[in-house]
């Protein structure tokens, strides 16, 4: 088997202080694989290095303290503290690794498709500093195949596991095209930044952004585009509003029934989908009883989101089977490499030995001898050549009474042995044992 080598730390098992320390920059990755390549003496290398995890994958025959230490001394590290939180995984287990991590199975966010992005550029960026040979390249190809069949086969990245994709799902399911609708985002926290970009990518593009403060709701629109207004003008924007997504820090809700009413009447009671996020809740829960509103709390997000866990928890068995499945088939691949290397050096050596003869046949035509007899001899001195070495293992094998080894040998060589070459072959094997 070929070897690979993954080492690394992921937000199971090191602190994001020790992450952060150990993570690479996307502008000095190139240089630290050029680094690496040499001095942790593996063939190829690839590194990954993303907020919850930083990892080397090394193929050929390589020293994994010797890849640790250039991790610790490259990042100035304390190396047995890096030893106390870092995994190691070889051969079959660094390929389920590669194939799990690619597949989402080894995240924070359990199926997350993100990791699969970040991991084919970890692979085109060591492709671009040449640190990648046939290797690891085969097996970065196979974990983006298995990847891709786990998602076609699997539910496991089609379900929200977080408040904010939650939230966005939802409003399609009201709504079905999202570019002709208008969202209204209370709050500039990290869950309605997360929101609006959830909203952004499901082709939302007319946005308002109100928050108490306006420069940081400025901030989003300046990434997110919109309009961004103060929280006191929620009465004069709210009826343009079909989506409605709340999550502040108010103790208070900044949204009451009777300024929703005076909204669904500019509206024409065209109906509006709300999501209070917030913990205290930011829209009265009377809301819930108008007729053209649908509103959602975080407890009824929360649900649907714990459903959607365990659902994903049972999609993930099923993603494990499909890797285990692809692990046999891509070991087994690696081992007819080892013996494609066999057969070619099998192949070296009879091609040698047939030039040499044929080398040796032309001198002979050129000294006049009949062609018949030079064909003959040429034939005579392959065969017998070509059968040296096999004979004379066989009959070591014949002589130990290695059975197994002489039944081997008839499968890889294709014989049949008929009648009389049976007796023939059990008289020499009786003449070997009288010499013995």
């Amino acid at each position: 088997m070929m070897g690979y080598l993954t080492i690394g730390v992921n937000h199971k098992t090191a602190p994001v202080s020790l992450r952060e320390k150990i993570a690479f920059s996307p502008e000095g990755l190139t240089e630290a694989l050029k680094r690496a390549q040499p001095l942790t003496g593996s063939r190829e290398v690839a590194i990954l290095s993303t907020c919850n995890r930083t990892e080397l994958y090394c193929a050929g025959t390589v020293d994994q303290s010797r890849v640790l230490r250039w991790l610790a001394n490259y990042h100035s590290v304390d190396y047995q503290q890096l030893l106390d939180h870092t995994y190691c995984y070889q051969e079959q287990d660094a390929i389920r690794h590669m194939m799990r991590v690619a597949c989402g199975l080894d995240s924070l966010v359990l199926g997350e498709p993100q990791i699969l992005g970040q991991l084919k550029s970890a692979y085109a960026q060591a492709r671009a500093a040449d640190t990648v040979g046939p290797l690891l390249s085969k097996l970065f190809q196979q974990s983006f195949s298995t990847a891709k069949q786990v998602r076609t086969d699997t539910a496991i990245g089609k379900l929200p596991v977080s408040v904010a994709y939650s939230a966005t799902q939802l409003a399609r399911q009201i709504f079905s095209d999202l570019s002709e609708n208008t969202a209204l985002l209370i709050g500039a926290g990290e869950t309605i930044q997360l929101v609006a970009r959830h909203l952004q990518r499901q082709g939302l593009i007319d946005l308002i952004i109100a928050n108490r403060t306006l420069v940081r709701a400025k901030q989003l629109t300046a990434e997110f585009g919109g309009r961004a207004v103060r929280l006191s003008d929620l009465p004069e924007v709210l009826h343009e509003a079909d989506i409605v997504i709340s999550s502040t820090a108010s103790p208070i809700p900044v949204l009451g029934k009777g300024c929703v009413e005076r909204a669904l009447k500019a509206r024409k009671r065209r109906v509006m989908f709300m999501v209070d996020i917030a913990v205290p809740r930011d829209i009265e829960p009377e809301v819930g009883s108008l007729s053209d509103v649908f509103l959602y709390t975080v407890d009824d997000l929360e649900d649907v989101i714990n459903e959607n866990r365990q659902q994903r928890k049972d999609a993930a068995d099923l993603a494990d089977t499909l890797i285990e499945s692809d692990l046999l088939a891509f070991t087994a691949q690696l081992r007819e490499l080892d013996a494609v290397h066999v057969l070619r050096a099998y192949r070296e050596n009879n091609e040698a030995l047939r030039n040499h003869e044929l080398r040796r046949s032309l001198q002979e035509l050129a000294r006049g001898v009949p062609p018949e007899k030079v064909l003959a001899k040429l034939a005579h001195t392959l065969t017998n050549k070509m059968m040296h070495a096999p004979s004379v293992q066989l009959k070591k094998a014949a002589a130990a009474g290695q059975h197994e080894r002489l039944a081997w040998a008839k499968e890889l060589l294709a014989i049949e042995l008929h009648e009389p070459v049976k007796k023939s072959a059990a008289l020499e094997l009786d003449a070997v044992h009288d010499r013995l």
